[in-house]
């Protein structure tokens, strides 16, 4: 059980948490940042979100968790093989760099998260 004021407090930082995981995945190939730094940002909105209004029901989040990783791997490469069918060498410059900032950004977001649900099954109190 958390308190109103840290719940309260995660109500109103959560936003800009947000929108900062996204400018940093947005403006990650001509700033420094990108899709990992991005994912680990989220990640860590989520364990907030988490920490802050408890764990009801964890294997409601692994799966769609584990679905969104395992997409994102099969979008990266779906989008390296297109590079390959246009005789280009792979994941050449098409303007496709943003767009691999967000499937890492996805992936890194899944895979930390499942790994804190994991260790939140085990080490945060159920009510």
């Amino acid at each position: 059980m958390t308190s109103t004021i840290v719940q309260t407090t995660t109500r109103v930082i959560l936003p800009f948490i947000i929108v900062f995981g996204i400018y940093v995945i947005a403006f990650g190939h001509i700033s420094p940042g990108g899709g990992f730094q991005g994912g680990m940002i989220f990640a860590g909105a989520a364990m907030l979100i988490i920490i802050s209004y408890g764990f009801d029901k964890p294997a409601r989040f692994m799966s769609f968790l584990e679905s969104l990783e395992s997409g994102g791997v099969l979008l990266f490469i779906f989008i390296g093989s297109i590079s390959f069918l246009l005789w280009l060498p792979y994941l050449a410059d098409l303007g496709i760099i943003p767009l691999l900032n967000i499937i890492v950004a996805v992936k890194v977001f899944a895979g930390v998260t499942l790994i804190y649900v994991f260790i939140a099954r085990w080490e945060l109190p159920h009510d």
